[in-house]
């Protein structure tokens, strides 16, 4: 997601920081860099004009030319610049006190309306408030089936109807039906078409007027481009939408319709779809939208994923282990297998600051092949050696790799990780998020967050190329220096 709009915005912070002094035409040059990323990443031409104005505008002032770091400065001006035209957002879904909330999808076929009422219902779940799906498209038989199959993974209730072929009646009867089992949200799977037309308009108009749904939200696709721009800005004139839920984020938007919606149509943005399974739907939240595009970071939103891998009371058990230090190989097995989730780890490194080099290594088959590896070489250790792996001498080293399939090295450097990591993940136990920060800045600054699949794969940061001979004893010295400090510490 937004891979080569970053990328541009980077090249032109990178053009301006081997600057000796700053002038207004090398600042010049570093905002057309920047302007002309965004155009590429198929943000609307209008959108670019006005973000550049207000950009050029501050960024040509007596503020920044005379900063001691300019450059940072004007990524500080192109973060807040970038918020401001992508919201404000309110993600709530104003739920009722009493009766159900109605909560309407539409948009064009293939948007993925259907899969996002599952994830609604998935975030309904988490915050324990019972959903309704109803199935109110009836131009897609298929779609009733989808939906019923949706509610039965998640264990969601569904309303349909096949004899009825008024979908205004559908959805009147699915209200009623939720009122009737006491469900607090209701959500409409209505019916799309291949291209907005007067007979898809009226249609959903009849169902806004008659069921009056407390919440309109329109389903595009983010990889349409300037398209989902002109979807949002039709829907709106005919239904007066309440917000935006932009899917396909995942994949090879470049982001242009997500910069452009909400300048273009005044429609905010209020969910994102960045993946297939249902846990992948993220309330939408500018200021972290400006921090990945930036590769700045997203914390709340990391924090958020940590939350949905460990829940409260196994954090505060691995918590109790690492500060008494009982941090065993055992524990970061479960650390290992919980985080094994495809492409988990990569989003993860996505959204912590200055991680998003390391995206691409650990979405690699190298990368899952090396934690698969790293878990059956723990497999294959006694109780007593993965407690205590000062205990695995070269004997040992053996018989656990062919126990576990793979080279003896793997072994040896599964060990040597563990051993500087331990010491980190102790030092982290009940700190806060600032805290926790730096010591993941350390982390990376010990080599190891350079492997990772845990397995001696030695990457290069940023490059995905192996590292030379003289730079791994670099790092070696690295590790070895940080694991003085931190036992100094302790």
């Amino acid at each position: 997601m937004f891979e080569s709009l970053s990328d541009g915005l980077q090249s032109a912070f990178k053009s301006l920081s081997g600057k000796g002094k700053l002038t207004e035409s090398n600042m010049r040059e570093g905002l057309e860099i920047v302007q002309k990323a965004m155009l590429e990443a198929d943000v609307s031409y209008q959108v670019v004009q006005d973000f550049m104005a207000q950009v050029s505008e501050r960024a040509l002032g007596k503020r920044v030319l005379l900063s001691l770091r300019p450059n940072e400065e004007l990524i500080n001006i192109v973060h807040s610049e970038l918020v401001s035209i992508l919201g404000p957002v309110d993600p709530s879904l104003h739920l009722k006190k009493e009766g159900p909330t109605i909560i309407m999808l539409c948009g064009l076929q293939g948007s993925g309306k259907t899969t996002t009422c599952g994830k609604l219902a998935q975030l309904l779940k988490e915050e324990n408030i019972k959903p309704l799906l109803v199935a109110a498209d009836l131009q897609r038989p298929a779609a009733i089936d989808q939906l019923h199959v949706i509610g039965d993974q998640l264990g969601v209730p569904v309303y349909s109807d096949k004899e009825n072929q008024n979908p205004v009646k559908v959805c009147q009867a699915g209200v009623a039906k939720a009122k009737a089992e006491d469900a607090r949200v209701v959500i409409l799977d209505t019916a799309g078409r291949l291209a907005i037309d007067e007979e898809l308009m009226a249609e959903l108009q009849r169902i806004d007027k008659r069921v009056s749904p407390d919440q309109v939200y329109l389903v595009v696709d983010g990889m349409t481009g300037q398209d989902a721009v002109n979807s949002a800005g039709a829907f709106n004139e005919a239904l007066e939408l309440d917000g935006v839920v932009m899917t396909k984020l995942d994949g090879d938007a470049r982001g242009g319709a997500l910069l452009s919606v909400k300048h273009v149509t005044g429609v905010p943005i209020k969910f994102i779809g960045t993946g297939e399974h249902f846990d992948a739907l993220e309330p939408f939240r500018p200021e972290g939208m400006a921090g990945r595009i930036l590769d700045m970071g997203d914390i709340v939103a990391a924090a958020r994923e940590a939350h949905r891998i460990v829940d409260e009371k196994e954090r505060e058990e691995l918590e109790a282990k690492m500060a008494s230090g009982d941090f065993t190989l055992d524990d970061f097995k479960t650390m290992m297998e919980k985080v094994a989730k495809p492409g988990l780890m990569g989003k993860m490194m996505g959204l912590m600051p200055g991680m998003g080099q390391f995206k691409d290594v650990l979405e690699s088959d190298e990368a899952a092949g090396g934690i698969r590896q790293t878990i059956g070489a723990i497999n294959s250790m006694t109780m007593e050696e993965r407690k205590n792996p000062r205990l695995i001498d070269a004997q040992r080293r053996t018989r656990i790799a062919n126990g576990a399939g793979v080279q003896t090295p793997v072994v040896t450097q599964l060990i040597k990780q563990f051993d500087v990591m331990k010491p980190l993940m102790q030092g982290m136990a009940g700190k806060g998020a600032g805290d926790r920060m730096k010591m993941m800045q350390q982390l990376q600054a010990s080599g190891a967050m350079n492997d990772p699949s845990m397995q001696g794969m030695k990457v290069k940061k940023g490059t995905g190329k192996r590292l030379t001979a003289s730079e791994r004893a670099k790092q070696k010295k690295q590790r070895e220096k940080m694991k003085r400090k931190m036992k100094r510490k302790r």
